[in-house]
């Protein structure tokens, strides 16, 4: 039962969520005991699913109140709902590509200390991506793009604002291919927003690109890890150029993305401060790294991390209720309107239909791929050589994955990331245990967020 129903407690509410169909109700501290007595007869007797006869009796409940919460489980399907077999779809669909992460530029103005780019050359030489690659980058997209028609194609780095000229070049050229292809291609630009002036902004805001805006939160704590190339400060000149950014195009279309470390567990002060200045959409997430860095998340760490995300919980129901919201990225889910079954079971499409390539035009499943042994699958102007690998990525969904079909988070993460999985276990099959309770965490805060937000919008109708 608790891989297909699971009740937590999350902005002072009790909550029932069905992972089948992705519902989630309010419930009560009787039907939570209830729950647990369903779930403690189940895990005594695994022969036998929950009875739809209601007991006698359970602990601390009234016996009236029991039957009416036997009798709303009862609707709600506890006691008869099977998880049906969902098609092994991607074993039938076409191989076909939505998205390429350009990787405009293998060098970068910054020398963070948590870059998984190693400084921006990924392990290799420095080097800016050609326009000639870049434009054949473009029509690889097209050409393996096949039935899809809304294509997305990120600059990436390193820093891309390094090789700015190149970018405007392959803006335009994939805009008169995408025409001639009568398909459409999303850019997004990722920068650490050192060198974003007036000139290329004005550029990046007319052309339409989401913007991708790196900033770690505290000055204080940007400038421990977010270092220029000479070792100075950079927090300063980044904030004020964020802010320019945001402004200039009405609160839209950016993402002020940040990385936590073991030297700000209490990140959600960050998470604040970047709020403080004006910023609204905001991402700030676990560092990538292996066990043995010395700024890597810890087990030991989880408890103080669980309650950084529920004081985050807390802040956007109150930014909510005042009228001015935060929009936290790793609290966006949308139970309503979600996405497809295939997109449910098989994630991100990193080494499927989404592709990194390198200034060389070298492809690899995914940006944190780059470099790693073993990954390269082809280039841009000889397609994709290593079928096998791209096979492997297309049938790392969450039912290959080692334990995720009995999880409760199944479908809201999808199998967790691949390049996690390969840095911590060596294998895309094995999820990232550390990840995977730290996603847990975020869904059962950002469930608990849309029930709570959607119950203040009811009252404010009222």
């Amino acid at each position: 039962m608790r891989s297909l129903f699971h009740w937590f407690h999350a902005l002072s509410r009790h909550w029932l969520y069905d992972v089948l169909h992705g519902s989630l109700f309010e419930i009560d501290h009787d039907t939570i005991k209830v729950l647990d007595w369903i779930a403690d007869q189940e895990s005594g007797n695994p022969e036998s699913a929950a009875s739809p006869a209601c007991p006698d009796q359970i602990p601390g409940v009234d016996r009236t109140a029991l039957q009416a919460i036997w009798n709303d489980l009862r609707v709600l399907g506890l006691f008869s709902v099977q998880e049906a077999e969902l098609p092994r779809i991607k074993q039938n669909k076409p191989a076909n590509l939505k998205a390429l992460c350009l990787h405009i530029a293998h060098d970068c103005n910054l020398r963070c200390r948590y870059c998984f780019g190693e400084t921006g050359a990924f392990g290799g030489d420095r080097s800016l991506m050609s326009p000639e690659i870049a434009f054949a980058a473009i029509d690889f997209l097209l050409q393996e793009s096949g039935p899809y028609d809304h294509l997305e194609l990120d600059f990436f780095g390193g820093e891309p604002l390094l090789n700015f000229e190149t970018v405007k070049k392959t803006v335009a050229y994939g805009r008169q291919a995408a025409q001639a292809a009568q398909k459409n291609i999303h850019f997004t630009l990722t920068t650490n927003s050192y060198n974003l002036d007036d000139e290329k902004l004005a550029y990046l805001n007319a052309q339409g690109l989401l913007l991708v805006l790196s900033a770690d939160g505290r000055p204080a704590v940007h400038d421990y890890m977010r270092l220029g190339a000479g070792g100075q400060a950079t927090s300063e000149r980044i904030l004020k150029n964020i802010g320019n950014a945001v402004r200039s195009r009405n609160d839209s279309d950016y993402y002020v993305r940040g990385t936590f470390t073991r030297h700000n567990l209490d990140f959600a002060t960050d998470v604040k401060f970047l709020y403080d200045q004006g910023f609204r959409s905001i991402s700030v997430e676990p560092v990538i790294a292996g066990p043995e860095a010395p700024y890597a998340i810890r087990e030991q760490d989880l408890p103080g991390i669980y309650a950084e995300y529920d004081k985050l919980a807390d802040f956007c129901l109150e930014c909510a209720a005042a009228g001015d919201p935060l929009r936290y990225f790793h609290f966006a889910i949308d139970l309503e309107h979600g996405p497809c079954i295939l997109k449910l079971i098989s994630g991100c499409g990193a080494g499927y239909d989404y592709l990194a390539v390198t200034p060389t035009g070298d492809l690899y499943p995914c940006h944190q791929f780059v470099g790693r042994e073993g990954f390269r699958m082809g280039h841009v102007t000889t397609g994709i050589e290593r079928t096998d690998l791209r096979q492997a990525f297309g049938g790392a969904d969450l039912f290959a994955k080692e334990g995720c079909t009995q999880c409760w988070a199944r479908f809201l993460c999808s199998g967790g990331c691949h390049a996690n999985a390969h840095l911590i276990n060596g294998d895309i099959l094995q999820p990232d245990r550390m990840g995977c309770a730290l996603l847990k965490k975020r869904m059962e805060c950002a469930l608990g967020l849309q029930g709570a937000i959607k119950e203040l919008k009811q009252v404010s109708a009222s």
